[in-house]
């Protein structure tokens, strides 16, 4: 299937979870990436804050669980039409942006390159490993300024099945996809 039409459908399905099916599936993806990637101390991960009114994943869970282990968590901010990473602790103050998500005051990017983990919103995952996001390029760019060490982790509630059939060239697929149910590996194109 094209972009377009699984952007539209995964749009769709994700309107008709309820808030608090939104919220179970959410935590059912959290201790799936916590069991499979043992996240430990002193690690670093970078992790989108949520689209509410998209319904996307909770990952104030995660940022919790992050910080209670000691692990630094860096989120992103558009600042002048980039994707910067600005470091978070608990005592950060947030405000909400005019696309609904909430983002730290500071404008100060980290500089950062290396993480550990990169969770990364979408709205679609096929079992290649292309994402489908909004639309925006935000993540290919952020992707591109980032160590390929740092392991990319789309987190959705649904599972791939269906092909991305206009994949661009310049897209940069994920290394892993965490759902409620699985956590597949997309390295050499194979789960």
């Amino acid at each position: 299937m094209f972009k377009a039409e699984l952007r539209k459908e995964y749009m769709q399905k994700r309107k008709a979870l309820s808030s608090d099916e939104a919220f179970l599936l959410s935590e059912k993806i959290l201790t799936n990436f916590l069991a499979y990637f043992k996240p430990e101390k002193g690690q670093k991960a970078h992790i989108f804050m949520p689209i509410k009114k998209f319904k996307e994943i909770d990952t104030g869970t995660f940022i919790d669980a992050f910080l209670k282990a000691d692990i630094r968590v860096f989120v992103p901010k558009v600042v002048e039409n980039t994707l910067i990473s600005v470091e978070i602790n608990k005592d950060t103050v947030f405000e909400t942006s005019s696309w609904g998500i909430s983002e730290p005051l500071s404008n100060e990017d980290s500089q950062e390159v290396h993480f550990d983990f990169v969770i990364t919103p979408l709205l679609y995952c096929d079992h290649k490993g292309n994402r489908i996001g909004y639309g925006k390029g935000f993540y290919d760019a952020f992707f591109q300024s980032i160590s390929a060490a740092s392991k990319k982790i789309g987190v959705n509630y649904f599972s791939p099945d269906e092909t991305i059939d206009d994949a661009w060239e310049n897209d940069i697929p994920l290394d892993y996809l965490v759902t409620p149910t699985e956590v597949l590996s997309f390295f050499n194109g194979s789960e």
